[in-house]
């Protein structure tokens, strides 16, 4: 049997803080806190994700829903090696195309072409293969006449517009999508979803997080549910997103 391209067995990840008062992180605060002995907070602790499995074969698909706060960008970042779980397994099989924060990393003072080489490179793809992709990426982008000139011109339509390209352009093993389906107008919108579908039917393994439940039920095989951190629900995604739009509807005879 194939193994799964991506692999989450009871991985949890936690956070903690010290909570600070207002202004208590000035100088003179520290100073006349360490003098006068002042009790200094507890830590906060936060349980991000708590004991989260899930598989996606090749060519499969998996939405991820649920409201602010829930764990689903944590679930991202693990995907994405931010972040290692605390407990737990955490595998994805060769290269991640990351639909995460597009653009987040480019270098303003660099071009649109020095940035894509750079991004290639960091997502694990050489120079020859980003040498064969260029004219795609461009087109796909529709950044012709700008890719010579440095980021900070840009748009920001026209930096995620760049960022989309790289990664989608750029065939993935395992294309990792947060919510980016969405940017941009209705038309690039809908390049978007063509590129991604295309790279499905390739093989490619997708892992998709979004609000959009009629988004994830279009795209996705099935879909998982996150509420405080934990999975609530899973299965096939039209029955998942119906069971979720069921619990969102107004009970019969409330007010609207």
């Amino acid at each position: 049997m194939t193994p799964p391209m991506v692999l989450v067995e009871r991985a949890s990840k936690r956070f903690s803080y010290r909570p600070y008062a207002r202004g208590s992180l000035t100088l003179k605060s520290a100073l006349l806190d360490a003098l006068l002995l002042r009790p200094r907070p507890q830590r906060v602790v936060v349980d991000a994700l708590t004991d989260v499995s899930l598989a996606v074969e090749r060519g499969g698909s998996l939405g991820v829903i649920g409201r602010n706060g829930a764990g689903k960008t944590t679930l991202l970042r693990l995907l994405a090696g931010v972040y290692r779980p605390d407990r737990g397994v955490v595998r994805v099989s060769g290269r991640r195309g990351l639909l995460i924060d597009l653009g987040a990393g480019f270098h303003p003072d660099l071009s649109g072409w020095e940035n894509a080489e750079v991004a290639a490179l960091i997502a694990g793809f050489d120079r020859r293969e980003l040498q064969a992709r260029l004219s795609e990426i461009v087109d796909f982008a529709e950044l012709h006449g700008a890719m010579d000139a440095p980021v900070r011109t840009y748009s920001a339509g026209m930096t995620v517009r760049l960022g989309f390209s790289v990664a989608a352009c750029l065939v993935p093993d395992v294309l990792i999508v947060d919510e980016v389906l969405a940017v941009g107008d209705a038309r690039f919108q809908e390049k978007c979803r063509a590129r991604v579908a295309a790279l499905r039917a390739q093989g490619v393994a997708m892992v998709l997080v979004s609000h959009d439940l009629a988004l994830v039920e279009a795209t996705c095989d099935r879909v998982l549910v996150l509420e405080g951190g934990r999975v609530t629900d899973e299965g096939p995604a039209a029955d998942v997103c119906a069971r979720q739009r069921g619990r969102a509807a107004p009970a019969a005879g409330s007010e609207a």
